[in-house]
């Protein structure tokens, strides 16, 4: 049998530090001089008192009871569940990818548009298809286009 998960709260001890910030380097600012005053909280917020180890080791735990690609095979599902290589996550998260944005400078996003570009060709290539699209988003939304891509071919 399966016990029921605490949930982060549960396993607060009141006084327990994880971490604490280091002293600013900059000037304090109060929050009432910086925000509209509806927006300004009057009591602290009532936060779990956990050390890091608590806080990793819950959330590992509760890691451990999702089923995945790393745990047995899943033959189904169409973006959580697939195989991503580690080395997939890593690139993802280089600041050419996560500083992007739809309206910087053309001159900006060359590299991006030329990966994009010899991305699409190369999938064409393996497929041996005319053309693809990396346009829709992944699970629900790439089926769908996927099925009107299938549907206007057949039409």
């Amino acid at each position: 049998m399966i016990r029921p998960e605490q949930i982060i709260y549960d396993l607060s001890v009141p006084g327990r530090w994880g971490y604490r910030l280091p002293k600013l380097d900059v000037p304090e600012v109060d929050p009432a001089d910086a925000l509209p005053k509806s927006m300004v909280r009057k009591d602290k917020p009532s936060l779990p008192e956990l050390s890091e180890v608590d806080v990793v080791r819950h959330f590992t735990r509760l890691s451990r009871l999702n089923y995945g690609i790393d745990v047995g095979f899943y033959p189904l599902g169409s973006c959580t569940m697939k195989y991503n290589p580690r080395i997939n996550e890593d690139l993802a998260t280089m600041s050419p990818f996560t500083d992007s944005h739809p309206l910087m400078e053309e001159a900006d996003a060359s590299g991006l548009i030329r990966l994009y570009y010899e991305l699409g060709a190369a999938l064409c290539r393996i497929v041996g298809l005319p053309a693809i699209t990396l346009q829709p988003a992944a699970g629900a939304h790439g089926e769908m286009v996927g099925m009107l891509m299938v549907r206007a071919y057949h039409l």
